[in-house]
């Protein structure tokens, strides 16, 4: 009787949450009708339907899946039309009979040629409601469902579901029966009842986008969460409930994690199976470690970086797996960074080894010059991570840069699964600076551009080059994968429009160091230099890298960029932006 008790007062609270706001239109457009006969059959049909869909959800086939979602489209289609003969009554007569027929049964109105409200009509709109409404899973609602998951449909679950049905159709009622009072005050006071039905139909089409683009589970659940937690809370620790059974897991749902304590059931993550892991064997060399096997990782929770040292998009992305790396390493994570170069110079293990150093890089790092682990992950992606559990499974992928909370929340997921009895914490927020930092991605206008033939685009005249347009000035050599300057005081344009500049340069054979000078729509940069040059636009290429020329500190617009280098035998790659 206690846990009805709460279900019921739960159903009630969804009153106060903003994810009852897509299912109030479709309520609130029998406002000033025949309770008994309206809105009473209406409110059954929506708990009745709800507390079924709910109960078949806990048996967890897949024909109750097909079949609730076949229910969805049809109410869907149902609310659509209801809502279109709400805003023009003409509407119908536009369809075929049949659907004129129900149009006009849901519609309802008392007017000429229709017929008065019906407890079938009425009916039918609550059962289609209860097939769109998606409640969300504050605590009550996470302890109820969780019973049901643990112990499938039955009597006692089915029983629950409907007391938190009819708590959340009392409170509706209770809404319906006034806001009645006060579209039939509006309609006596101010005349123009056909607009306020015309309005009440564009709500409901409303209504209908916002639960068929699903944001009534996504923006409006993680409102509604958090406005409700409380109370619900409160209501649980006043009537001292227990979970269904007495039994444990974790509910996740909306984004938020409902907990039943029973600390004998271990967790068990949702995320899906991909496949077992395949070998780390193929590398020609780690860094920072000895060679690790599978078998070393086994009971381990392995994140697998695919990168190379001069991707901006791996650079931007360092600063996250480094920090997952520090975080996470006394809970059981493993972090493996592969190397696997795009460009030639890429293969040298000494640059590599340097990145290291630069990028503070400690966890142990693959060197896959053969593509070896590349091939075996089936890889196609700088950077790739790859979320490997203690039994040697993939659980989880992610492809580019960006997607940091879902990855820690995925990390998190995985120790607690292997046995980690951290605590919670804020996800990782490292203080990314120069080249690191993350791009303006409202502003970036051009993408990566190579300089090699095998890659080359948009090549034109350096003297008045079009947007994302480049050129050379000059005695170059130009090869496969890059552009090498023969005599000095050779120079590349490009007209850009980024926040950021990049390009990949190396001093060549000689490795001599090679200077340069940046000019930015002809003038030095000032304010807008590059992490790798001075506000006058002075750089020496040392290393072969990545480069940061340019960094716009005011509004982003386009810009002509030139790099002038001063002695001979520079090689430049490509350029990025961000």
């Amino acid at each position: 009787m206690t846990l009805l008790i709460i279900a019921y007062l739960g159903g009630v609270l969804t009153i106060l949450s903003p994810c009852i706001l897509p299912i109030l239109p479709f309520v609130f457009a029998r406002a000033g009708q025949p309770f008994i006969r309206s809105t009473l059959p209406m409110l059954a049909g929506m708990a009745a339907t709800f507390a079924l869909v709910a109960t078949l959800a806990a048996v967890g086939g897949s024909w109750a899946i097909r079949a609730n979602e076949y229910g969805r489209l049809a109410a869907i289609v149902m609310l659509a039309l209801f809502g279109a003969g709400l805003l023009s009554p003409r509407f119908a007569s536009t369809l075929a009979r049949p659907i004129v027929d129900l149009g006009n049964n849901l519609v309802n109105a008392n007017s000429a040629g229709r017929a008065a409200p019906t407890v079938r009509s009425a009916l039918i709109l609550g059962v289609a409601t209860g097939l769109l409404w998606a409640p969300c899973a504050g605590p009550i609602l996470g302890l109820v469902l969780t019973g049901a998951a643990l112990k499938g449909a039955n009597l006692q679950t089915t029983f629950l579901l409907i007391a938190y049905a009819a708590g959340a159709a009392t409170s509706l009622a209770v809404a319906l029966l006034l806001g009645g009072k006060i579209f039939a005050s509006m309609k006596r006071s101010l005349g123009f009842g056909d607009r306020i039905r015309q309005l009440l139909g564009a709500a409901v089409l409303a209504g209908v986008a916002v639960i068929a683009l699903g944001l009534d589970t996504s923006l409006l659940a993680r409102l509604s969460y958090a406005s409700t937690a409380s109370l619900e809370q409160a209501v649980l620790d006043r009537l001292h409930a227990k979970p269904l059974g007495g039994a444990s897991s974790e509910l996740a749902s909306s984004d938020a994690t409902i907990v039943a304590a029973d600390a004998k059931k271990p967790f068990r993550s949702d995320l899906p199976v991909e496949g077992y892991a395949p070998s780390l064997d193929g590398a020609v060399e780690w860094l920072n470690s000895k060679p690790l096997t599978k078998e070393q990782l086994q009971g381990k929770v392995v994140l697998v970086d695919f990168w190379t040292y001069s991707c901006i998009n791996c650079i931007r992305t360092i600063p996250y797996v480094r920090a997952w790396a520090e975080k996470y390493a006394d809970q059981g994570l493993v972090v493996i960074g592969v190397h696997a170069p795009e460009f030639a110079f890429e293969k040298k293990i000494d640059n590599v080894r340097k990145a290291l150093s630069d990028f503070q890089i400690g966890y142990p790092v693959a060197i896959d010059n053969d593509y070896k682990i590349w091939r075996a992950f089936e890889n196609s992606y700088w950077p790739a991570a790859y979320l490997i559990d203690a039994k040697g499974q993939i659980r989880y992928h992610h492809f580019g840069e960006g997607n940091y909370g879902r990855t820690e929340e995925a990390i998190q997921d995985l120790l607690h699964e292997a046995g980690s009895q951290m605590t919670a914490a804020a996800p990782v927020a490292p203080d990314a600076k120069g080249v690191e930092a993350a791009p303006d991605l409202g502003n970036i206008r051009s993408g990566e551009t190579y300089l090699g033939y095998e890659q080359a685009e948009n090549f034109e005249s350096p003297e008045a080059p079009g947007l994302n347009a480049w050129g050379l000035s000059g005695t170059w050599t130009v090869g496969k994968d890059q552009a090498t300057l023969d005599q000095p005081g050779g120079a590349i344009a490009y007209r850009f429009s980024a926040r950021d500049l990049h390009l990949v340069l190396g001093p060549g054979a000689s490795a001599r160091p090679i200077r340069f000078q940046v000019t930015i729509d002809g003038k030095p940069p000032g304010p807008d230099h590059g992490s790798d040059i001075d506000a006058d636009g002075n750089g020496t290429v040392t290393a072969t890298r990545l480069y940061q020329l340019v960094r716009q500190s005011g509004t982003v617009a386009a810009r002509n960029f030139e790099v002038r280098f001063l002695d001979p035998g520079v090689q430049a790659y490509a350029f990025t932006f961000g």
